[in-house]
């Protein structure tokens, strides 16, 4: 796993970037460009993305979450850290801190879409079920399967491929119910108001179920929070040091 060290010191916090992203997310909160200065930051490429080759078969959040448990192992032995998780990176880290209490003294989470939206869940379109259904059956060609996920499938689903793309789909049908009630630790939860990818009502239904999470809303955000208001993001991270699990 690649990636860069941040500040000077043992280490304080790890942040785990969005699908499709890369570390360089959480450069102007945490690391060379904030204004507070760098913390002393673990910031890898998650495998798959950035640097870091993809894992050679379809990982879910477990699996990258204990990845990042020997990261910890190697760079931080013995040490409780601040972990950082935007979208992806969110649904990894709340898995890392139920794994591994003693690693994780607090969580600062944005975007991550942790909990159902409101309402029913969304469901493949009917065209799209129709092609699936008739390539099981050997009637169409994977090719012609492969046109239909291209025309109905979600942007991330289209630029995916191989395994990556297999990563995707079980990732998006993991739930994540269980593993919150495990969270012991503090929670930050740092969103934009108009995050359409993880709306801000998945915030609240998270808040619902972490005894322990605080909401910070950032107006006008959108979903890439640690880009698009790196100070509010930072702050978080700072009341999460002071309040994190001795």
């Amino acid at each position: 796993m690649f990636g860069e060290t941040w500040g000077d010191g043992p280490p304080q916090v790890l942040v785990l970037h969005g699908w499709r992203r890369t570390h360089a997310d959480f450069v102007a909160s945490v690391g060379p460009r904030s204004p507070g200065g760098a913390l002393a930051v673990l910031a890898p490429d998650l495998p798959g993305f950035g640097a870091t080759p993809a894992p050679r078969t379809a990982w879910g959040s477990v699996d990258y979450a204990a990845a990042l448990e020997q990261v910890l192992e190697a760079e931080a032995p013995g040490r409780r850290l601040v972990v950082v998780g935007h979208s992806l990176g969110g649904r990894i880290a709340v898995q890392l801190a139920a794994r591994r209490p003693d690693a994780v003294g607090a969580l600062v989470l944005t975007g991550a879409p942790l909990a159902a939206r409101p309402g029913k869940p969304r469901r493949p379109r009917a065209a799209f079920r129709l092609v699936r259904a008739l390539r099981r059956a050997g009637v169409v060609s994977e090719a012609r399967l492969e046109r239909a996920r291209q025309r109905h499938g979600s942007e991330d689903y289209r630029a995916a491929t191989g395994t990556m793309r297999e990563v995707l789909v079980r990732i998006v049908n993991e739930r994540y119910d269980e593993v919150l009630t495990a969270v012991r630790c503090p929670v930050e939860l740092v969103w934009g108001d108009d995050d359409r990818e993880a709306p801000l009502e998945v915030a609240r239904a998270i808040e619902d179920q972490v005894p322990d999470a605080v909401v910070t809303v950032c107006e006008g955000a959108g979903h890439l929070v640690p880009v698009t208001a790196p100070h509010a993001l930072r702050a978080a991270v700072d009341r999460a040091l002071a309040r994190q699990s001795p």
